[in-house]
């Protein structure tokens, strides 16, 4: 062995040793991605004080393909002073993360080896490396329990990806998902299950399914149902483009009168469109039940799993059809079970693995706290603003806006989400979840009472997004656009929860009661979608009725199970009428709110608690910026005096700055934040870590001013310090501390540098007046 081998960097190792002895075995370099191509995750992006940073992406060093859709081996490379296998835990941990059958450790002098189909481990020489064709064969003869791979897999294996100018390429857990769906419907099952978290690309993941299906010719027609039109138009007009030519989106109007319409591959429909009016099973005017060869349930965790649904009879219509479901929280209650309809989950990625990986967004939450929130009671006799007597009974947050209608409390709900605003970016796309439709329409008002200002510039600022308002769905395509300015603000009830791509959604308030766990992970969905370049790396939940609470459920993002109370063998079958509408129930009349004005119950924030979770829902820790600043700064400066004297005693004062941002703490955005710009480092510092009263920089140089202390300078001389006096003023002391400062106007009209340097009698007195300024800023009396 060549001793020079010890002395080698890891790339090295990698051009010299492994990557030769890899193409010697056949692999051509269009069949090895190296790392600077294979960062197969994004990093977590980090929420640490006021500061958003990403963790290091994982890297492969090598991923050997046998074609384009499948990744066949993966190669950790590691240097020759560490064991052959010193890598294999970091390539297998990789290797299963990606679904890859067989993973290497190379310390350039062998190879060791981990088979998943065996679950064997053995060492190879460099020699022994595999040919692409010997370990392809392994792979084909060892799949499947040792039964090898059927025709029809092999056939969708060979099937490439849809590719092109503006079609990415699939990350590595959609990748998984395509093919393991692929695998399970050349396998011959019928019902299939994925389970992606809200924002992982589900629809991008189901329509590279449908494309490589229908060009390896193992589908020839698909039908794709959602219950939304947006979800359709979404789909069609986005992730399902390059099928624009082959797909049609069902209308029964049309459609029933044109039975021509049934030469296209894809077929997108709304439940609407399928059974209409009292039941009326429109499907089987349009389809007949062999039509389709595979149906796609989007977001099925919404009825169609329900035994007495009118979604399963159009399931069970096309039971000859391979059904794959799509959701990103299958439904597990007494009434409905996704996994018992379509199966246990072929594949899972979960929300706290999309946090993980870098690919969503995580979050902080704000649980605010009323006077009322726990319970207000009506005194004797009080009326609502109608004068009716209200029923005197403790109210609480599960009542208000749903049996009593406190206006004060939804102006102060207003007030606080516009607060949040105005200190962060008052055109932060922001979701209110309210109580029911009319509430969202009071919470609408409050908004624009609240900001009037933006209003008056965005008639639209704020938008009433609901089920029942034109206008508002009128808006919706212009709220969820990342380019569309406005609307900023849109409040809702229920249509906004679940499927809407709200990619740019910074605030999500929750003025709602949820309990469902589907519903919460669906409401969280709204803001997980990262837009970096656009600025959105993280968002924040803002909670009134401390619906967060269900991140402390074992349910949040832990293992799926059926629910007890489910059982499969006594469904509850449904049949659709074949005609006639039988008899209409009259509903009851709605029950009056009680609405009860400011006077009648004056609503107050008593407190604010900003959280920060892990992937699995856990506290990390319960903090305000400003407490965290506080804590960080005490750790590093023990008293007041000891901050002022290390303070007094720095020559550079922007180092201040600097360490605290190791701690994750911007000092600007913290000042900003606060409305207090244009207050001195060192005096914010001593208010938020010590208590003291600050002083804004103006105040600091007027009263220098004051001390006439530029009286034994020349004109000149006097000149410049005025002028750094006012720099300081507006931008800091690093203005007076930066050598450059007199290259910037005014001082370029008073002379070169060295000139203004021998106003003061050369350079070393001009840095002893410019360093007694300094000082002089901060050492005065401030009564």
């Amino acid at each position: 062995m060549d001793e020079k081998i010890y002395t080698l960097s890891e790339e090295d190792i990698k051009l010299k040793y492994i990557t030769p002895q890899i193409c010697s075995k056949g692999w051509s370099l269009d069949d090895i991605s190296m790392e600077y191509k294979v960062q197969f995750t994004d990093g977590k992006i980090n929420l640490k004080g006021n500061l958003v940073s990403r963790s290091t992406p994982k890297y492969a060093d090598y991923l050997l393909f046998y074609n384009s859709t499948t990744p066949i081996a993966i190669i950790e490379a590691k240097v020759a002073k560490f064991s052959v296998s010193h890598g294999m835990q970091q390539a297998k941990t990789y290797a299963e993360m990606m679904r890859i059958p067989f993973a290497y450790s190379s310390n350039g002098q062998g190879f060791h080896e981990y088979d998943f189909l065996t679950g064997k481990e053995r060492h190879l020489t460099m020699d022994e490396f595999p040919t692409k064709e010997e370990l392809y064969q392994r792979f084909l003869t060892e799949s499947n329990k040792g039964n090898g791979l059927s025709e029809a897999e092999l056939q969708l294996i060979d099937q490439p990806y849809c590719t092109g100018k503006d079609i990415y390429p699939p990350r590595y857990y959609q990748r998984n998902a395509v093919n393991l769906t692929l695998n399970a419907f050349a396998q011959g099952k019928k019902r299939m299950l994925l389970v992606m978290a809200t924002g992982t690309g589900k629809t991008y993941t189901a329509f590279q399914i449908v494309y490589r299906l229908l060009k390896a010719q193992k589908v020839k027609k698909v039908l794709y149902l959602a219950d939304r039109n947006i979800l359709v138009d979404q789909s069609i007009q986005q992730d399902f483009q390059p099928l624009a030519n082959t797909t049609h989106k069902v209308n029964y109007q049309q459609d029933v009168k044109n039975p021509g319409r049934t030469a296209y591959e894809v077929y997108f429909a709304l439940y609407q469109q399928m059974i209409g009016e009292n039941n009326k099973p429109q499907y089987q005017e349009l389809f007949k039940p062999d039509f389709f060869d595979l149906v796609i349930v989007d977001e099925c965790h919404r009825g169609s799993a329900r035994d007495d649904s009118s979604w399963k009879v159009i399931l069970e219509y096309f039971q000859g059809a391979a059904q794959l479901g799509m959701t990103a929280t299958p439904k597990e209650t007494q009434y409905q079970s996704s996994i018992t309809y379509f199966g246990e989950p072929i594949y899972t990625y979960s929300l706290k693995e999309g946090i993980d990986d870098g690919f969503l967004a995580p979050f902080r939450v704000i649980n605010v706290t009323t006077n009322i929130g726990s319970e207000w009671r009506p005194t004797r006799g009080q009326r609502d603003i109608y004068g009716n007597e209200i029923e005197d009974r403790i109210y609480n947050n599960t009542d208000y806006d749903y049996n009593i209608v406190l206006e004060d409390r939804i102006r102060e709900v207003a007030k606080e989400i516009t607060t949040y605003l105005m200190n962060t970016d008052r055109m932060s796309k922001t979701i209110v979840f309210c109580a029911d439709e009319e509430h969202a329409e009071r919470m609408r008002v409050a908004l624009v009472n609240a900001n009037s200002d933006m209003c008056q510039k965005y008639p639209d600022y704020v938008v009433r997004i609901t089920g029942s308002d034109p206008y508002g769905k009128e808006k919706l395509d212009y709220f969820i656009s990342v380019t569309a300015p406005t609307p900023v603000i849109a409040t809702t009830s229920k249509l906004l929860s679940t499927g809407v791509d709200c990619k740019m959604v910074k605030l999500i308030v929750l003025d709602q009661n949820i309990s469902s766990m589907t519903e919460f992970k669906q409401i969280v969905g709204r803001g997980t979608r990262i837009r970096e370049k656009d600025g959105k790396t993280h968002f924040v939940i803002m909670d009134f009725r401390n619906v967060t609470q269900l991140f402390a459920d074992p349910d949040w993002d832990g293992p799926l199970e059926v629910h007890e109370g489910y059982d499969p063998e006594e469904p509850k079958s449904y049949t659709p009428p074949q005609g006639g509408g039988g008899g209409v129930s009259v509903p009851d009349p709605p029950k009056i709110k009680p609405i009860v004005d400011r006077a009648g119950c004056p609503v107050q924030i008593i407190n604010k608690v900003v959280s920060v979770y892990d992937t699995d829902g856990k506290l990390l820790r319960t903090e305000s910026i400003t407490d965290y600043t506080r804590r960080n700064i005490s750790a590093t400066y023990a008293t007041l005096g000891d901050f002022i004297t290390k303070w007094n005693n720095s020559e550079n004062k922007a180092e201040f700055a600097q360490l605290l941002q190791t701690y994750g703490i911007d000092l600007e955005a913290l000042k900003e934040e606060k409305g207090m710009a244009d207050v001195d480092d060192f005096d914010f510092i001593c208010y938020i870590a010590f208590g003291q009263k600050p002083l804004t920089r103006r105040e600091r140089a007027e009263a220098v001013k004051k001390r006439d202390i530029f009286n034994r300078y020349g004109a000149q001389a006097r000149q410049v310090l005025e002028e750094l006096l006012d720099k300081y003023t507006t931008g800091g002391i690093s203005q007076l501390e930066n050598p450059l400062v007199l290259q910037l106007e005014p001082f370029t009209q008073m002379g070169s540098p060295r000139k203004i340097a021998e106003y003061f009698g050369g350079r070393d007195q001009y840095y002893s007046a410019v360093s007694e300024l300094g000082h002089l800023i901060y050492n005065f009396n401030k009564e």
